[in-house]
């Protein structure tokens, strides 16, 4: 029998196919753009062997397979005519072609197939992360994923290349859970300024940072701005920063501000305190006054002090020194001028029944008319006896004469004349006025704005 031309093999191509490395992927890739990326190498010449009988086909050899055959001649014929083989792939490999041949009368195989090397695709990037993987791309590669600093992941924190060429799970994602970080200025405390109940304060801005992409989306504060004025007492500065993905963190700090006070002054008697600012405060300065008939002795103003002293000493409101000894009238009307009112009695004689009614009511109001700032001043009788007093005062025969004629006062019958501080006749009574009647008309129109506050201030200490 002639020698037949030798059958052919099964040829199992593989190329060989450089791999590029993904800087920071973990893995490499083929040159190919499919997911199946194999080697696949040229089988060597078939070769049979004549001196063993039968041996109809080929040998099979699997590059990372294995032919599994059963030969009608027995399990030590694995290449006779007749033969059937399975095949498969090492794991890791899948089968590309047939999976089971069979030897033909041709001295052919009945088809080809070759192992391939199972490959999953090129994991994409992550933002603001990265992965690393255990084999590249191959089958059972794990890659790990990890986020930078101040981001967290979510999703799955590994995935595995599968015996189908695809990854576990799902692509996982860097987000931004991390707030910023916010540090406030230091809480202070600061005295009030001289003269007045705020201090003005300043302050930096807080220390913020992101501790993820570093970009801090914009700070709010809650309060008043640096340099403000701050009044007496406690204040809670907050800040809050927000960063892109609006994650925030908030801080705060105090404001303590300390008015310095001296001790609260006591009014002098028959005298009142005009003060600055809020009357005891660092700085604030307070002025003696006395009521109308009423003289200072002593220093008029005292300033608080940083030390929370007064300067100097209380001063005293002693009664005014009424001079009768002057030359006129008008020089003695003038010791009165915006201090007191003058309520001037005419009477014929001391026997006047309206005289003597007159001096009965006012003894009885001398407080209401102290507390109003009036003084009385008496001319009574007929020359050359007249007398004319103010309180112990007795006034000499010159000043008598002038004042009725300043006044237009006649001695003929009892009259009654009140003069405002100003020295000016505001009313005239020719019978005898009650306290009450006078005090209504002082309190209604003569009042200075002064004396209405203090009134309201102290009360009335007649009641």
């Amino acid at each position: 029998m002639a020698q037949e031309a030798a059958p052919v093999l099964l040829v199992f191509l593989t190329r060989l196919v450089s791999a590029t490395w993904h800087e920071g992927s973990g893995y490499y890739t083929a040159e190919s753009h499919t997911n199946e990326v194999y080697v696949e190498e040229a089988p060597p010449e078939p070769a049979l062997d004549y001196r063993r009988v039968p041996q109809w086909c080929a040998t099979l050899n699997i590059y990372r397979g294995e032919a599994t055959c059963y030969s009608p001649r027995g399990g030590n014929y694995r290449s006779s005519l007749g033969t059937r083989c399975e095949l498969s792939c090492a794991r890791g490999y899948r089968l590309v072609g047939r999976s089971a041949v069979q030897c033909l009368p041709s001295r052919h195989w009945s088809g080809m197939a070759y192992c391939r090397q199972i490959r999953c695709h090129v994991l994409p990037a992550v933002l603001r992360g990265s992965y690393v993987c255990s084999a590249g791309v191959q089958m059972d590669s794990r890659c790990d994923y990890t986020c930078l600093p101040g981001y967290q992941l979510e999703g799955d924190r590994s995935r595995t290349c599968m015996e189908d060429g695809r990854w576990s799970g799902s692509e996982p994602i860097c987000v931004d859970v991390e707030p910023p970080k916010i540090r406030c200025p230091e809480s202070r405390e600061r005295i009030a300024e001289p003269g007045k109940l705020t201090a003005t304060v300043y302050w930096d801005p807080p220390r913020v940072k992101d501790s993820a992409d570093g970009i801090i989306k914009r700070v709010t504060l809650r309060g008043p701005e640096p340099g403000s004025e701050f009044p007496e007492g406690e204040h809670v500065i907050r800040y809050t920063a927000y960063d892109q993905a609006y994650n925030r963190a908030s801080c705060k700090f105090r404001i303590r501000v300390q008015v310095r006070r001296c001790p609260v002054l006591k009014p002098p008697q028959h005298g009142y305190l005009s003060c600055t600012s809020d009357g005891n405060n660092y700085g604030a300065t307070c002025e003696y006054l006395c009521d109308g008939g009423y003289e200072r002795q002593g220093t008029s103003l005292r300033v608080c002090q940083s030390t929370q002293q007064w300067t100097g000493s209380s001063p005293l409101c002693a009664p005014m020194q009424i001079n009768t000894a002057v030359n006129s009238a008008a020089s003695l009307l003038d010791q009165f001028y915006e201090k007191r009112r003058l309520l001037v009695i005419s009477a014929p004689d001391s026997a006047n029944r309206y005289y003597k009614m007159q001096i009965s009511m006012l003894q009885q109001a001398t407080c209401g008319l102290d507390l109003r700032h009036v003084t009385i001043i008496e001319l009574v009788g007929q020359p050359p006896h007249e007398v004319g007093r103010i309180r112990e005062h007795q006034l000499s025969v010159g000043i008598i004469e002038e004042l009725r004629q300043f006044l237009h006062l006649t001695r003929s019958h009892f009259n009654v004349v009140l003069l405002d501080k100003a020295g000016t006749d505001r009313e005239r009574y020719i019978l005898p006025i009650s306290p009450d009647e006078l005090f209504d008309f002082i309190d209604t129109y003569l009042l200075s704005e002064q004396e209405t506050a203090q009134r309201a201030q102290r009360g009335d200490p007649c009641d």
